[in-house]
C-alpha cells in the first residue's frame, strides 16, 4: 500500500533528522581526545592556558605563566575539601556529571530565561580546561558530558582531582594550587590551612577578577561561606570512598 504523500514527507523528515543526528555525534565521539595518557603523563598545557596566551598576545601583552606540579599527597587536605565543599559536593560519588545538580542548575536557568549556572561538576571542569574552551552551546557541552565520562571511567577520582587542582586558573597566569599558594600566601600548596584554603576555593569562580591576596567584600563573603560548610557532610572524606 503506497503511504499518503504528507506521511511519506514526514518520514523522509524524520529520517534526515535522524541521519544528521547520527552524524553529529559520530563526529563528537571521532574527534575525543584520548584521556588514558592522563593515567601516568601530567598535561604539559591546556586548552584555557593556551587560550589565555592568544588573548594576552592579541592585546599586545607578553603571556604570564607561574606554573608548578604538586603531587596529590602534597596538597593539604583542607585545600582538597575546601575546593570539593565550593565547587563539587557529591564528587566522590558521582561518575562525572552530577544528574541532580544538572536538573537543579537547568531548572534555575529556566526560570531566569538565560544560562547562568553550569551545573558542571569537577571531572567537567576538568574536561573543559584540558580540551575545550568557555563557551556554552550545546555541542562543547555534549563533547565536556561525554570527557567527563571518559576521564572517570580510565582514572581514579584521585587522579582527577591531582589533575584538577594543578591545571585550574587561580589569576592572571596563575595555574594550581602550588603556584597560588606561593603567589598569595607564601607557602607551599601542602602548608595552606583552613582560612586560606576557603578563600583560594572561594576565588575560583572567577579567578580574573577576585584576588585571594586582596580580598573583596564579595571574597571574604564566600571564603566565610565555605569555611561554615568546610565542617558538615557535603565533601565526605576519600579514606570513606573506595576507589575503582
Amino acid at each position: 500500500m503506497t503511504l499518503p504523500k504528507p506521511v511519506r514527507f514526514a518520514a523522509k523528515i524524520a529520517g534526515g533528522i535522524a541521519a544528521a543526528a547520527f552524524g553529529l555525534l559520530a563526529y563528537v565521539y571521532l574527534t575525543l581526545p584520548d584521556v588514558r595518557r592522563l593515567r601516568t603523563e601530567n598535561p604539559a598545557t591546556s586548552a584555557f592556558m593556551e587560550l589565555r596566551v592568544r588573548e594576552a598576545r592579541a592585546n599586545g601583552r607578553e603571556p604570564r605563566s607561574i606554573r608548578r606540579w604538586v603531587a596529590y599527597r602534597n596538597i593539604s587536605p583542607e585545600l582538597k575539601r575546601a575546593v570539593l565543599v565550593a565547587e563539587d559536593g557529591a564528587f566522590w560519588q558521582h561518575e562525572g556529571v552530577d544528574l541532580d545538580q544538572l536538573e537543579e542548575s537547568l531548572e534555575l536557568d529556566w526560570a531566569r530565561g538565560q544560562l547562568l549556572r553550569g551545573g558542571s561538576t569537577i571531572t567537567q571542569q576538568l574536561a573543559k580546561n584540558l580540551y575545550l574552551s568557555p563557551s556554552r552551546n550545546p555541542l562543547r557541552k555534549l563533547r565536556e558530558w561525554i570527557i567527563a565520562r571518559r576521564l572517570e571511567a580510565e582514572l581514579k577520582k584521585s587522579r582527577i582531582l591531582e589533575l584538577y587542582l594543578n591545571v585550574i586558573e587561580w589569576g592572571d597566569g596563575v595555574y594550581g594550587a602550588e603556584a597560588a599558594a606561593r603567589t598569595y600566601f607564601h607557602v607551599p600548596a601542602a602548608s595552606i590551612g583552613a582560612s586560606d584554603a576557603a578563600m583560594l576555593a572561594a576565588a575560583i569562580i572567577n579567578p580574573r577578577m577576585l584576588n585571594p591576596a586582596r580580598p573583596s567584600a564579595r571574597l571574604l563573603r564566600r571564603q566565610q561561606l565555605i569555611l561554615g560548610r568546610m565542617g558538615s557532610k557535603a565533601a565526605p572524606e576519600e579514606a570513606v570512598f573506595v576507589q575503582k
